[in-house]
Formats: structure tokens, sequence, C-alpha cells
């Protein structure tokens, strides 16, 4: 009765019959009730009219109307769960799809039809390395901050490689950027920045320092995988610039690696300057950008590292994760001079290169090993 009254009433038009068909909502009522489904619609509306008619007398109109709301009821269910059927079958034709590899952009994609081979991985692997051994380090980082807006913007692509692509990665690793990241939960390097697998080289550990292991993986990721940009990061709420700033006796009392992790980030704050900073918010950036700048320059004292920079190979970034908004803001940059005189003195100085599009300030080496901050604008 309940999917007798369902039917009749939401099927019911003045509309001709042959100008319209079930809606979704009713497909697995009429299967329930209909399943033959051999005579027309007009057929079979008289034959569930007629049983209606014939259950719905000697009920009273409390009866009718329970039938109503219990039937509606029933119906929506029965409708989500169609919908719902109908939506993981299309998610399951899209993995399938992206499985076997048919997605047009994709050059292999005719093989992939039919499977693929080893060799197959490796001439992808091969065409795609030519390709990001061509990009310049502007570029990457260009790409680098357009990905970071599509993630806080809510438009993300999220690339997930296909088992194609996966395979092609077993051959080699080609990353375009290293990064020196904080081990917090909250700071996931690759959807920060809308990267996927193989896109980036990520060291991450408590407070983004700068040690033997730590400089040793970044160094590889600068001479034998030839990245483009090296980036250091820091983020809002860092438990370990926090941690870093309480006093010297509290610190003595947490274990011992982490009480020296702990001690090694408290020299290079600047207590007397944070203690100046009265907002809570300006504060906590203030002493991670500070974290962010030193470990910097200490990168820049690695004369290998030095000179991929000045080659124009690489470009040295510090930047500040605002985990609140999602927003990366790069700030300090490490980069050779247009004119191709690094080594600069003070006195012959010629127009230093401007920070790249999205930076705030740039550092340049001087003769005796020390630092000079650009005060350029965001170009």
């Amino acid at each position: 009765k309940v999917y007798t009254h369902i039917y009749t009433s939401l099927i019911s038009s003045p509309q001709p019959d042959h100008r319209r068909k079930d809606p979704p909502l009713l497909w697995p009522i009429r299967a329930k009730l209909d399943p033959v489904s051999g005579g027309t619609r007009s057929t079979t509306l008289k034959r569930f009219s007629r049983s209606a008619a014939m259950s719905s007398q000697g009920k009273d109109a409390a009866t009718i109307a329970a039938l109503v709301v219990s039937g509606i009821a029933a119906g929506g269910v029965l409708g989500l769960l169609t919908m719902n059927m109908m939506s993981k079958t299309k998610e399951e034709e899209d993995d399938r799809k992206r499985m076997v590899g048919t997605v047009e952009q994709d050059a292999f994609s005719g093989r992939l039809a039919t499977g693929f081979t080893m060799e197959d991985a490796r001439e992808k692997a091969d065409s795609e390395h030519i390709i990001a051994k061509r990009m310049k380090p502007e570029e990457v980082l260009s790409s680098l901050q357009k990905g970071n807006a599509r993630f806080w913007m809510g438009a993300a692509h999220r690339p997930e490689a296909s088992a194609f692509e996966r395979r092609a990665l077993i051959s080699k690793q080609f990353p375009l950027t290293a990064v020196l990241g904080c081990s917090d939960s909250r700071v996931p390097v690759e959807i920060v920045f809308d990267q996927g697998l193989g896109d980036m080289f990520v060291v991450r550990v408590a407070g983004n320092w700068l040690d033997n292991t730590t400089t040793a993986s970044l160094e590889y990721a600068v001479h034998h995988l030839s990245v483009k940009v090296l980036m250091v990061m820091g983020h809002e709420g860092c438990g370990a610039i926090k941690a870093a700033q309480l006093p010297t006796t509290d610190i003595g009392k947490e274990p011992t690696c982490l009480g020296n992790l702990l001690s090694a980030l408290k020299e290079g704050l600047s207590e007397t300057d944070l203690k100046a900073v009265r907002d809570s918010k300006a504060h906590d950036r203030e002493a991670v950008t500070t974290n962010v700048k030193r470990q910097v320059e200490k990168l820049t004292l690695d004369k290998g590292i030095m000179e991929q920079v000045k080659k124009g190979n690489l470009i040295i970034v510090g930047c500040f994760y605002e985990i609140s908004s999602g927003i990366v803001d790069f700030f300090h940059e490490v980069s050779e001079d247009t004119d191709g005189q690094s080594d600069l003195s003070p006195i012959n100085r010629g127009p230093a290169r401007r920070p790249s599009r999205g930076v705030m300030t740039r550092l340049n080496t001087k003769p005796e090993g020390g630092f000079e901050a650009e005060d350029d604008q965001v170009s």
C-alpha cells in the first residue's frame, strides 16, 4: 500500500505520458510494483490507482494520513539510496579510468589502454625528467606559490599518481624543490603546496633545525637531485619554538636530546627583541621567522650550495605557513645577482637583483662572509 501510494501520488500529472518519464526517485518503487514493465505507463498507473482505491476503502482519515507520511518517508530513503548508488557507480568508473590510465591528456594513453611495460614507464620518467631540468628556479618558485594559492582557496588539484605514474617513479626521482620543514602534524608540506608524488624532497624535524643529518639530506637534494628551490619553512604555533623560549632551567628538565635541540634553537632567538613584541600572534610569528632566517643564513655557509646559487641553478627561500589561513608567506630569499657580481664590495656595488615575485627580502653575501639584507618590497 505504501509503495502504491508513493507511485500514484508522485507520478500523477496533467502532462501527457509521452512528455515525461519516471523520475529517478521512483525507479526502485516501480521495479518493485511492476518488475515486468511490459505494458505502458498509463496501464500500469491505472492498475496502481485501482489498487490504491481498493486499499483505502474502510480506512479512516488518520490511517490514510499515516500511510502518506510513511510512504513519503520511505520514498525519500529509497531515493537517497538510489542517488548514492548512482554516485558510487560514477566514482568507481572514474577510479577504473584512472587505474587503466585512460586520461586523454596523457601522451601514453594509447599504450595504457592495453597495458604497459617497465620500458614504457622508463620512457615516461625520462621525458618528464627532461622537462623538469629545463625549468628555471623562478618558475619553480612561482609554481609553488600558485599551488599554495589553490590550497588555501579550496581549489587544490590534489594530484594522485596513477599506477603507471607510480611505476615510472621506480627508475628515478627528480623533485624540483627541497624543503626543510617542521615535524608538526598540521603542516603536511606536499598538501600545503598542492604537489604530488615525486615533486618535493622533504626533510621534517622539530623546529626545522639544521644539524648534520638535515644538512646532509639537503646537500644530497642539491648535488644529486639538482633541485631548483631550497626552502626552509616555519609555521604558526610552532611548539618547538615556543618551548625554546622557556627559561633555561625548564629546558634542562627535558630529556637530553630534546633539551639539546631546544637550547640550540634558543641561541638563535633574540630574547630582547621578542620581549618588545606584546601582541601574542605577532610575537609567535616574529620568533618563528627569526628562526627561519637563521637556518637560511646557515645554509649560505655551505660552499657547495652557494656555488649552485651563484650559477643561477638554485634559489634558497625562507617562508612562514599560517595554519589558520593556509597561506604561505615567502619572505626571505638568497639568489644570484643579475649582473653576475655576487661578491661585490660595499663601495663598488652595482644594482642588486630584486627578490622574486611574492618574496619580501633578499640576502646577499659579502666577501668577508657577512650578510646584507635587501630592503626591497614585494616586486
